[in-house]
Parts: C-alpha cells; structure tokens; sequence
C-alpha cells in the first residue's frame, strides 16, 4: 500500500465508517494533530477483470487487469476480491499509454489480501478504484530512490517516458528483487541505474544497502529533486542522509509503503 506524505510517523488503517461509505483512514500524527482521509466516490470500487499474474521473484507477482480509466505515473490504485470491503492501495507499474493496468507486489504470508491475490487468475474478478494521488515526477535532473517493489512508481514513470535526466537507485535483498531490469538496462544508462544488493554475498551489483551506496558514493546534484518510496524506515533513513548532504528538505519528495 502507498500514500504520499511528509516525513513522518503513519499507520494506515481502513475501516467502514458507515454501511454507504467507504474511508480510508490515514493516521497521521504531527504535533499531535490526527488526519483522515476518505476514499471518496470518486474512487469507488469498480468491477474489473484479471488478465494474467506472473511471478517475477520468489514471493512478487505482477498482477495485470484490463484498463478502464486514464491516469498519470505515480498514482495509486485501491484493490479487493469484493466491492465492499477493506482495499488496499498498490502504485501502478504500467506505462500510462498502454492497454493494460500492471500492480507489482509481494505476498504477505499473513497479509489480509496479497495471499489471495497471488492465486487469482485470468478471466477472475477484482474491484478496482480509479486512480489517485500525487506521486508525479517533474521534467529535468532528478534521483528515483526505491526499495523492494517501491520500485513501481518508478517503472511506471518509466514506460511512460519520464526517465530523461533521471538515475535510479534501488535496493533488493537478493540480485532477483531487481524487477524489470531488462527494461530498466535498455532505458537508463548504466551509470543512472544502481542496484544496491544487501544480503547475497556473489552479487552483480553494488554490495550493501542503498543507504550505504548514499552515504560512501559520488557526490549528489543537490539542485535535483528527489523522489523516494518505500519502507518508512528507508524512506526516513535517506532523507536524513539527503539533508546531511545538503539535500534541501523540500526537494524530497516521498512515498511510503506499509
């Protein structure tokens, strides 16, 4: 799930606050103040049918279903297995030209929906929301910073056309959680596209976490924005490495997942 936010501490919890509206509430405390957010009738659940799903990791999937709405790369979606219960929230990975709509995550063992998502298959239904939200990238120099399959965004932006100017820094446990990387190879240069492996020894890549790619490597264009989705725990690590660099914290732009 994904939500564009400031930096700093959320729990996301949906729940029904009555039997005609859905909300997503978004817990969010700043200086103690409490935020809510509804999933408006904009955004209600619309049933759509499942084209494919493919492993493309042990654990992540792609799930892809046919496309009913136009959006920009970066938005989210809000998905569940029936029109009146609790979705959760998964960033586009598709390009916003193309015919279908792709989702890429990574199934929760105890997970309320992923477990039941990795098994559908084509011709299967799900109810899907229009897309929301404003996770977008600008034109110019600018640094993708992602973990895991905080990636999406990213791949969408992508297939969309958006990477001129752009390097993507990624961390992956293992060289197989570098998803898409064919497309990634043949659409970014090598130098503006890093891979940040933390846990197999023979990697390809760099040897280590993102993070410590950051802290030990080149030297940052802090005139650039930077975008940055993933864990809250990556998210908060790099932008304090960012701002110690003297990253300006209004060039950070995060999303986080949970």
């Amino acid at each position: 799930m994904y939500l564009v936010f400031p930096i700093f501490s959320c729990d996301f919890k949906p729940h029904d606050e009555d039997k005609n509206e859905q909300i997503l509430s978004i817990s969010c405390f700043l200086n103690e103040i409490q935020f809510s957010f509804p999933l408006s009738q904009n955004h209600k659940l619309v049933k759509t049918k499942v084209a494919g799903i493919r492993s493309v990791a042990k654990g992540v999937f792609v799930l892809s279903f046919v496309r009913n709405f136009s959006f920009t790369a970066g938005q989210v979606v809000a998905i569940d297995l029936k029109p009146d219960g609790q979705p959760r929230l998964y960033s586009i990975a598709s390009g916003d030209n193309e015919s279908l709509i792709e989702i890429l995550f990574d199934e929760k063992k105890n997970g309320m929906l992923t477990p039941f998502l990795s098994k559908l298959n084509a011709g299967d239904i799900i109810y899907v929301s229009e897309p929301f939200g404003t996770f977008r990238t600008d034109a110019g120099k600018g640094y993708w910073i992602a973990s895991g399959t905080g990636i999406a965004p990213f791949i969408s932006m992508v297939r969309s056309g958006l990477s001129e100017q752009k390097t993507l820094i990624h961390g992956g446990r293992l060289d197989e959680s570098f998803y898409f990387s064919s497309l990634l190879e043949n659409k970014l240069p090598e130098n503006k596209y890093i891979r940040c492996c933390s846990q197999q020894e023979d990697t390809l890549y760099f040897k280590g976490r993102l993070t410590e790619w950051l802290k030990n490597n080149q030297p940052l264009a802090l005139n650039s924005k930077f975008y940055l989705c993933g864990s809250a725990e990556m998210v908060v690590q790099v932008r304090d490495i960012l701002i110690s660099k003297g990253v300006p914290f209004k060039q950070i732009i995060s999303e986080t997942y949970f």
